[in-house]
């Protein structure tokens, strides 16, 4: 396991068309899965939260990562201002705080 944590901050991998944005996200989560190494957790910011709620298409690869030891995190602050704190399917839910400090713990890269 790495140490290495990744920042999902939308829904979508990338700027630009949210079609091409998502496939990219499905096929990263999927590879993901997939790959011998792994990061030692997922934060989910901003729109980014939605992916770990009902009715996500991500949560089948989500909850793998789970099973595989990856720390599923969700910003708290974030699920409560879309109003998705009672649909949170995979993970934990996270403060600023917590964030911050798993952030600085290692090495960090954002998507």
């Amino acid at each position: 396991m790495s140490l290495k944590k990744f920042l999902i901050q939308s829904e979508v991998l990338g700027r630009g068309n949210d079609e091409v944005g998502e496939l990219l996200m499905s096929n990263f989560l999927r590879l993901m899965v997939e790959s011998p190494d792994k990061p030692a957790a997922l934060i989910f910011w901003n729109t980014g939260v939605k992916l770990v709620c009902e009715g996500s298409w991500a949560l089948v690869h989500l909850k793998k990562l789970e099973e595989q030891g990856v720390a599923i995190l969700a910003c708290s602050s974030c699920l409560e201002y879309f109003d998705l704190t009672d649909k949170l399917k995979v993970g934990q839910p996270t403060n600023m705080v917590k964030s911050i400090a798993a952030l600085l713990q290692d090495d960090v890269v954002c998507l």
